[in-house]
């Protein structure tokens, strides 16, 4: 199949070839392709290469395994290979950029920005006309984040408004968990219908999959990626709040009192009552407080419980539970205060206070697996902790709720558990 190369990607890794590069392949009408460059390191690139770009997807649900091989990417260069960088996003064939740089990417000290405005600059120079640069990154109004940052990097002037009036920013919300390929996936994957003859750069991923994308392109052409399931919207908001506290939220709540009480990954934690009802209050806080149908946060919530439930995705609590410091302000302070602007008298509910409650302890009792700079020490109170995440949150009602939930938390915390293993990114 011939494909035409109009999207250009930067940082290709599992994550983007489970979500993007497979939406791609199913989308209807002329077949789009995409050039692929790696964020720093050439490996990736050289071992797509050396496939001819094409690869085995893996869909790992709780009762086997499905493969196809997807052949959207079309070409794949070595990130410092800015002479193809260049060309490519000059080209006017090429109208989308998309993202998968991590948060770091966007920093002012990082050197993605820079390579964007490298490729914009030889685009206006080359007359290639308009086009859209799509983040695929987990940031709440990436967007808005990533034309602040290419922005921010321009000093000319006049590229500076040829960018304002000739780039898209448009903001989205995806969704798939795509844990890293082991050496048994690779040892199994060729006995797997539909898999490539001796791949080795195989990717694993949930069956469940969502893009929520803004609808900006005026002008712009792009793949019908709706026909594969996309939601085009006019505002992805509500959608980065559904997924920030529901997904999210239930994450960490069940990374924090799921190791407290012994438990390796979500699959295990979420089949513990005790765990599954404080999930449970959670998500009933965070509905109270979603601009959606009912019917809608329904269905997603039941989505995750199946979602987690999956015990041949291995998702694990350790690397989950990283960046407390950063996560619980968006993923839980954000509901409880709207929560309680909304109604002063709703109180805490349990949900929030079990979270909090259960960062605290983590904090203060499992020192040695806390992977974050932001973290209160182990002699932390709980004023210490919401001057952390909540400081204008540090309220009577508040503190009572937060400690009486870490009391119940204590008594319920296993003594004693063997180690815990690395896993997936949250």
């Amino acid at each position: 199949m011939s494909r035409r190369p109009g999207i250009a990607h930067l940082g290709i890794g599992a994550f983007a070839r489970a979500h993007l590069a497979w939406y791609t392949q199913h989308a209807s009408g002329d077949p789009w392709g995409i050039t692929a460059f790696t964020g720093r390191s050439p490996g990736a690139a050289d071992a797509l290469a050396g496939q001819d770009c094409r690869y085995t997807l893996v869909t790992r649900a709780a009762d086997g395994d499905t493969a196809e091989v997807v052949d959207s990417i079309v070409a794949a260069h070595p990130g410092g290979d800015g002479t193809a960088w260049r060309h490519v996003v000059a080209s006017p064939g090429t109208t989308i950029v998309t993202l998968t740089v991590t948060e770091a990417g966007y920093r002012t000290d990082a050197d993605v920005p820079a390579r964007l405005v490298d490729g914009l600059a030889a685009r206006r120079a080359a007359d290639g006309g308009r086009i859209a640069l799509v983040s695929l990154d987990n940031l709440t109004h990436n967007g808005a984040v990533l034309r602040e940052a290419v922005l921010g990097a321009t000093d000319d002037p006049a590229l500076r408004s040829w960018i304002e009036s000739s780039v898209a920013f448009p903001s989205s919300m995806v969704d798939r968990i795509t844990p890293a390929t082991t050496t048994a996936d690779l040892d199994e994957i060729g006995d797997l219908p539909g898999a490539l003859d001796g791949d080795r750069v195989p990717v694993v991923t949930e069956p469940f999959a969502e893009w929520v994308l803004e609808d900006v392109f005026d002008g712009i052409d792009r793949p019908a990626w709706e026909t594969a399931g996309v939601r085009l919207v006019p505002d992805v908001t509500p959608y980065e709040q559904r997924k920030l506290w529901l997904l999210n939220g239930a994450h960490s709540l069940l990374a924090y009192l799921g190791l407290l009480l012994g438990h390796d990954t979500v699959a295990s934690a979420m089949d513990d009552p005790r765990c599954r009802t404080a999930v449970e209050q959670l998500w009933d806080e965070a509905a109270a407080e979603l601009p959606l149908p009912a019917d809608e946060v329904a269905d997603a919530r039941a989505a995750l419980v199946e979602r987690f439930a999956n015990p041949r995705i291995r998702h694990t609590l350790r690397q989950i539970a990283s960046g407390g410091s950063q996560k619980l302000p968006v993923r839980v302070v954000d509901v409880l205060r709207r929560r309680l602007e909304r109604d002063p008298d709703a109180g805490v509910g349990p949900g929030a206070a079990t979270l909090l409650a259960a960062w605290w302890v983590h904090c203060t009792t499992q020192a040695e697996l806390v992977d974050d700079a932001g973290a209160p020490g182990p002699d932390s109170d709980v004023h210490d902790v919401l001057g952390v995440v909540a400081p204008d949150l540090d309220t009577t009602p508040v503190v009572a709720a937060v400690t009486a939930a870490a009391e119940r938390i204590r008594a319920a915390a296993a003594p004693a558990r063997g180690p815990v293993d690395e896993g997936v990114h949250a």
